[in-house]
């Protein structure tokens, strides 16, 4: 999974499985989640959102299928 690493308050960095169509969100505080069935349209226009997580709330978190993977620690 490709992940990139974004300038939010809240979120660390963002992975796209093109193949599985599953986006990752990784945030500040270690959590994991990824989000199923997200076209690749989507990802790109949060990557390319002035802010990642307004977009996220209001384009991602209820639009699509989410499941929790764990926490990350720095």
């Amino acid at each position: 999974m490709l992940r990139t690493r974004v300038d939010s308050s809240n979120i660390a960095t963002v992975g796209y499985d093109e193949e599985q169509r599953v986006m990752e969100i990784v945030f500040r505080d270690g959590r994991v989640y990824h989000f199923l069935e997200v076209p690749p349209e989507r990802v790109l226009s949060l990557l390319r959102a002035e802010s990642k997580g307004r977009f996220f709330n209001s384009e991602i978190k209820d639009a699509f299928a989410y499941r929790a993977v764990g926490r990350r620690w720095r």
